[in-house]
């Protein structure tokens, strides 16, 4: 429980931090190709804090290192509103990016170490759904803007507060098992690439979709006539659509296997994507598309490492979570950035076209992805 609420309040600062940021940067008159550029700085944090994500681990324990995530983006949230200038905010960004990955690091690896096999996928899509409903919730801050634009930070610093008392005061000092004596860093990278490639591709496009649409759509919806509050009550829907469906797909994971559920949730949720430009100024249907594509691809990252956890030995699942977390970073850096470009030259279908396709190739690729036989293979 403590865990879940931890990975609620990283979910939250992500999700409200992208939206409500684009919008006062849309505001004050700067390009949606530098405010991608922006945005695209958390996970440029995220992305540094992954390098040596796994060796401060092993040095500090899953405690320490989450209290200094949440420690960290406490901090920044309550500088955001005191330097309100764009290069501040890029610097600022980067910080939320280090602690957000601490964060996210730490509990998942954690979550996936405790998992049994048989209730991997189901366990692993509690995790993500922790993190699904903060970073749903957090749009909604889009709405105390009205109120200053401070509120959304005073707000969620107060969440942070309160979330980090719970674990210095309630969460045990665990430390990961030690990594095997001879083996070393790039080594392991190495093998859990070519056992697992496709299980590591899911990270990559669920960062690239969850900060793409939290970034670049605000500015699409304002350009195509869609009023703050209904940019603030559409985004929701598609992490509420992965909320939904992250259990069941968890739990069928486990029964049918976790490539066959990551091939046909990767066409359908590309499909729905593809579709969104469709939608115009529609809000229903921009609605129900948003629900069904976040639905489908909202669990790729914990299905992604649920299936690396089927395929590789157990000593290797430590270094697979630091290429899951630099593959999601990864993909969260690309985002805004090449949406903000589409944006800028006038091709605002083109930021889901463009998605969409993505998730459809991912599909096709399963289909010549067969990976080795090991003994907690499950599918």
């Amino acid at each position: 429980m403590i865990l879940i609420t931890t990975i609620i309040a990283a979910g939250l600062s992500q999700g409200l931090l992208l939206p409500v940021l684009s919008i006062l940067l849309e505001q004050k008159g700067v390009s949606s190709s530098l405010n991608g550029l922006n945005a695209a700085a958390l996970y440029v944090g995220s992305f540094a804090m992954t390098l040596v994500a796994e060796r401060v681990l092993g040095a500090v324990g899953f405690k320490k290192l989450i209290a200094g995530g949440l420690s960290l983006v406490l901090v920044t949230l309550i500088l955001f509103p005191l330097f309100p200038g764009i290069k501040a905010w890029f610097v600022l960004r980067l910080l939320v990016g280090i602690g957000d990955s601490a964060i996210n690091y730490a509990a998942q690896l954690w979550v996936l170490l405790m998992a049994p096999a048989e209730h991997r996928g189901r366990n692993i899509s509690l995790y993500g759904m922790s993190y699904g409903l903060g970073f749903s919730l957090g749009p909604l801050g889009l709405g105390l803007l009205r109120f200053g634009d401070a509120a959304p930070f005073i707000l969620t610093a107060v969440l942070f507060v309160l979330v980090l008392a719970l674990v210095l005061f309630k969460l045990p000092d665990s430390h990961p098992d030690k990594v095997e004596h001879g083996e070393n860093q790039v080594r392991r990278f190495g093998r859990c690439y070519s056992l697992a490639w496709y299980a590591l591709i899911p990270a990559l496009l669920y960062g690239y979709m969850e900060a793409s649409l939290n970034s670049n759509f605000p500015v699409y919806g304002l350009r195509i006539g869609y009023s703050t509050d209904q940019i603030a009550a559409l985004l929701p829907f598609a992490g509420i659509g992965g909320l939904v469906l992250q259990l069941p797909l968890g739990i069928w994971s486990d029964r049918f296997g976790r490539k066959t559920i990551l091939i046909m949730a990767g066409v359908g949720g590309g499909a729905a994507f593809s579709l969104l430009p469709l939608a115009g100024d529609h809000f229903a249907l921009t609605l129900v598309l948003l629900m069904i594509a976040g639905g489908l691809v909202g669990s790729f990252f914990s299905l992604g490492l649920s299936y690396a956890a089927d395929i590789l030995p157990r000593h290797l699942l430590p270094a697979a979570n630091v290429v899951g977390s630099f593959h999601f970073s990864l993909g969260s850096i690309a985002g805004p950035g090449i949406g903000g470009l589409l944006l800028q030259f006038g091709w605002s279908g083109g930021v889901f076209a463009l998605m969409g396709g993505l998730y459809i190739l991912f599909g096709l690729l399963g289909l010549l992805f067969s990976p080795l036989a090991t003994k907690n293979d499950i599918g």
